[in-house]
């Protein structure tokens, strides 16, 4: 089982920005998905300053909402079949925002494995005093992750939202659940395998990347 990070957020791609990739190749890599996690987790931590910084991670992956390919926690499941294997990858940094697409290869755990080690390419590019304050990264900071659907402006937008997933019309102090406890329920009411929407659940995902960027989970 793969350790996913905490402050990793995974959606459905709505769209893909720009062209695909016209011949994909196979990768070359051995590393599995855990240790593509790992790896990934670690070069959030170099690029990252505050924990909303570290919370802003989020990775877009074309597996569709439904029951058969996500689990209750979020995650894709291992037998989910994505309609393409491109990944993107965003994140807010110490130097903006970046985003990294990539649909190079034919997996999307190998194209996953190449955004990580991107990341620690550029990374080392300071390491060797080639650069000064990350100018290698500018040419990643007007890349928008277009297929992101919209999140929440503010906490208590993404709370309101997970109390009417969790309570619709009850008259209960939200204020009486705690935001981790509020998402769990959220999560396994909407969840599409307890007969929940694939689109209401995707909305409690955004809401649990806000709540973990403003430091509430």
């Amino acid at each position: 089982m793969s350790d996913w990070p905490d402050n990793l957020t995974v959606a459905p791609i709505r769209e893909w920005p720009g062209e695909f990739t016209r011949t994909r190749t196979r990768s070359l890599f051995k590393a599995g998905l855990s240790d593509t996690l790992q790896l990934l987790d670690r070069e959030l931590w170099h690029l990252t300053e505050t924990r909303a910084q570290r919370d802003s991670l989020e990775m877009l992956i074309a597996i569709p909402a439904g029951a058969d390919a996500w689990r209750l926690d979020g995650r894709p499941r291992a037998s989910a079949v994505p309609e393409h294997p491109g990944v993107i990858v965003s994140l807010d940094s110490k130097f903006g925002h970046l985003s990294y697409p990539c649909d190079t290869f034919t997996t999307w755990q190998d194209n996953l494995r190449a955004v990580a080690l991107a990341l620690e390419a550029l990374r080392k590019v300071d390491r060797y005093g080639v650069t000064k304050r990350g100018e290698q990264y500018r040419g990643f900071l007007a890349l928008e992750a277009t297929a992101a659907p919209a999140g929440f402006p503010t906490a208590d937008d993404a709370l309101d939202f997970l109390w009417q997933v969790v309570a619709p019309g009850a008259f209960v102090d939200r204020d009486a659940l705690q935001p981790k406890t509020l998402l769990r329920r959220a999560q396994q009411s909407a969840h599409p395998d307890r007969g929940g929407s694939a689109s209401v659940f995707q909305r409690v995902s955004l809401a649990e990347a806000k709540l973990r960027q403003e430091g509430l989970l």
